[in-house]
């Protein structure tokens, strides 16, 4: 099966992620309020209620990256060549929040693959020693989330379809996901304890009142901004002190 309209199948042995987790979690004495935590992420909805929009999850998994990435870039040197390959030329104009919406909204992969995402990123930044900018963060969504939702969803769209809906190629997601299992040495299954700790460290986004003030596109052009001003003044300086070298 192939094609935007079609999904691929899941190897049989495996089970929705989502309820397997929940059980888990729910027999596990040390993790308490597991079902609390997930129902407030969105992560499984009470009832027979439909989702009517996107759940929590996603804009706390925007406010801590985008959070991250701002904290990250003082840090970054400027940069002639990308670091990994997951950096692109240039900052791509949707903001975190709402590529993480088209990814949900197109893709339909269950809430707690973000979680699992989440925890994809962490792990790929941390082996690799590299820092979460403006220029990789989306393709490093796509990728992990495409992931996950192969790993733990009983049904996924193929690479195509997601390429079509994270803006890149094929090829180039391809090559992606493939440096990425390379990354993580192919161990993609994540333990009870791991979700649940990510998941509290994503609903504590919202209960510290982080807001994000500006899209990471806007932040990079106004320091694009700043930097022509800054070249502005150096020129009038340089003319004016031509001028007066030569009076």
């Amino acid at each position: 099966m192939s094609g935007a309209s079609s999904f691929s199948a899941k190897f049989p042995q495996k089970i929705l992620f989502a309820r397997e987790m929940d059980s888990t979690l729910a027999t596990d004495p040390g993790l308490i309020d597991s079902a609390g935590v997930y129902l407030r992420l969105g992560l499984i909805i009470e009832g027979k209620r439909l989702r009517k929009k996107p759940p929590p999850v996603l804009s706390r998994l925007a406010s801590s990256l985008e959070r991250c990435v701002l904290m990250n870039d003082e840090k970054l040197p400027e940069m002639k060549e990308p670091e990994t390959v997951f950096d692109g030329r240039c900052t791509p104009e949707i903001s975190i929040g709402h590529y993480l919406d088209r990814i949900f909204n197109y893709s339909g992969c269950s809430p707690s693959c973000f979680v699992i995402a989440h925890i994809y990123i962490h792990l790929f930044l941390q082996r690799t020693r590299a820092l979460l900018n403006p220029l990789n963060v989306h393709r490093l969504l796509i990728t992990t989330v495409m992931l996950a939702a192969k790993v733990f969803d009983d049904r996924y769209y193929n690479n195509a379809y997601y390429a079509r809906v994270g803006g890149v190629s094929t090829r180039e997601l391809n090559r992606l996901e493939m440096k990425l299992l390379f990354t993580l040495d192919f161990k993609l299954q994540v333990d009870p304890p791991t979700f649940h700790t990510h998941c509290c460290q994503l609903e504590k986004q919202n209960s510290e009142g982080f807001k994000i003030e500006w899209p990471i596109g806007e932040v990079c052009r106004a320091r694009k901004r700043d930097l022509a001003k800054q070249h502005t003044r150096a020129s009038l300086l340089s003319n004016d002190c031509a001028l007066i070298w030569n009076s």
